[in-house]
């Protein structure tokens, strides 16, 4: 949807760039931006949310807050992992069925997904709930007993959202796969900035300082749940409009054996590979843990503000998953790749932009967070660190948007796990154990990005990935070699 505003006209201003000096095709460019900005924007409001959770705490608290939030927040990440593990599933199905017209099947696919998003996320929500303190110990011991308090006060309320973190995934990605990124940016963009005016309130208003944080994020996740639900489930929402797929629990089967096994096929992966790359967190923190409370505080910070940079691959990757898994669907493996290849150029170009912009202006961005003399110049290290690494996420994540649409998943798998421990935890025992110290952890956090960005693209440019594509198309096509 060509909506104008500022996020758009920026992107297309880099774009067109691109394209006057011959990179990129305008019309893909132009295509892709309308798909991605939305998704984009999703990603800003999201990411400023678990910013301003972070930033809260610290200004209400200081850096133990912070660190502990930080160890609850890797459990989170947990939920997110095994729901967008089966949600990187939906998205491909349901892009192949709307470029093929194979409407009919849609409600099934998203069904089917849904189901499995429960069943993979409700046991760890128990987990977190029954042991909180003994899960914040095994990470943040290091860090001190406040630290881990905190951290577990915040894990044990967050338990309560982690099924519905699952199913806010599922209908997101449901909707980006038939075309429209708009709905899910304004659901779940609007479910995160209610969720920053909650914490706001319950953590400043109220005094309830991290129970406050976790409280805003749960109260926003039921929000966004119930208007995916109801949505999918009437077709249509006042001011939001039409959706593009629909859920019928009458007219359509629940499951279907030949989607569950296409979704079980692509998901698994994903979900091995996200919960592998987010496992990795646990034992870096519990590394860097071993460096204090201060030193955490940093590093969850510099996290943070990568995280927020990494926002425009929200929309890249998952443009490139639509784009190229619709033209796959429609049999044209020759636009597809093309599709694939301007996508990324674009996303690396905005990528480094943003970074460049949050290294030059690194300690600013540190002091929203802390003023302590004695946190404030590490912090600000670590945001400058980060920021050069996220370059190579956008690099990874526009490269596995076609071999996620694909069902070329198993890759991405190879590539975080590479990365994750084959460099970035030995670094980073490098950095405790040898007296490289910080500057280990520092070279832990590039690797983390370079190496992936380095297997996904290499796995992209062998174009093997058009193959793969044909076992889950809807129909079998002449393939364009």
């Amino acid at each position: 949807m060509s909506v104008p505003n500022p996020l758009r006209w920026l992107l297309l201003a880099v774009g067109r760039r691109l394209a006057a000096l011959d990179l990129v095709d305008r019309e893909r460019i132009e295509r892709a931006t309308d798909l991605s900005w939305p998704r984009i924007v999703t990603g800003l409001a999201r990411m400023s949310k678990s910013v301003a959770d972070v930033a809260m705490v610290g200004i209400a608290l200081g850096p133990a807050a912070i660190a502990g939030v930080g160890f609850g927040g890797a459990f989170w990440g947990l939920a997110f992992a095994l729901g967008g593990g089966v949600a990187g599933g939906t998205i491909s199905l349901v892009s192949q069925r709307y470029g093929a017209e194979a409407y009919d099947e849609l409600s099934t696919v998203v069904t089917s997904s849904a189901v499995a998003a429960v069943l993979i996320t409700m046991p760890i929500a128990v987990l977190f709930a029954a042991i909180p303190e003994t899960l914040i110990g095994l990470v943040g011991s290091g860090a001190g007993d406040q630290s881990v308090e905190y951290g577990a006060t915040y894990l044990r309320i967050l338990s309560i959202g982690v099924p519905l973190a699952g199913l806010n995934l599922i209908g997101s990605r449901a909707l980006v796969g038939a075309d429209d990124a708009w709905t899910p940016m304004l659901v779940r963009g609007g479910g995160a900035i209610v969720n920053i005016g909650l914490n706001a309130t319950f953590i400043f208003g109220l005094g309830l300082g991290v129970t406050g944080a976790a409280l805003g994020t749960v109260l926003g996740n039921v929000l966004v749940a119930g208007t995916f639900a109801a949505g999918l489930l009437r077709g249509s929402l006042p001011v939001i409009g039409e959706f593009p797929v629909t859920v019928s629990l009458r007219d359509a089967p629940i499951f279907d054996r030949g989607i569950l096994r296409d979704l079980g096929r692509i998901a698994s992966p994903l979900v091995l590979s996200n919960t592998a790359g987010n496992a990795a967190r646990f034992p870096l923190l519990f590394l860097v843990g071993q460096f204090g409370e201060t030193t955490v505080a940093a590093y969850v910070i510099g996290r943070q503000v990568r995280n927020l940079l990494n926002t425009p691959g929200w929309g890249f990757s998952l443009a490139s998953s639509s784009l190229v898994g619709q033209e796959l669907g429609a049999g044209d493996e020759q636009a597809a790749g093309a599709y694939g290849r301007d996508i990324l150029r674009y996303a690396v170009t905005v990528y480094a932009i943003g970074a460049i912009g949050a290294v030059i202006f690194a300690r600013p961005i540190a002091m929203a967070f802390v003023n302590e003399a004695s946190t404030l110049p590490l912090a600000t290290t670590f945001v400058r660190v980060a920021s050069l690494s996220v370059i190579f996420w956008g690099v990874s994540g526009a490269a596995t948007g076609p071999l996620r649409a694909s069902g070329d998943t198993r890759w991405p798998f190879y590539a975080n796990l590479l990365g994750r421990y084959g460099f970035a935890i030995p670094l980073a025992m490098a950095g405790v154990w040898t007296p490289l110290g910080l500057w280990a952890i520092y070279a832990s956090i590039l690797a983390e990005t370079v190496v992936p960005a380095a297997v996904n693209y290499h796995r992209f440019a062998t174009g093997k990935w058009k193959a793969v594509s044909r076992e889950f198309r809807p129909d079998t096509v002449p393939a364009d070699d």
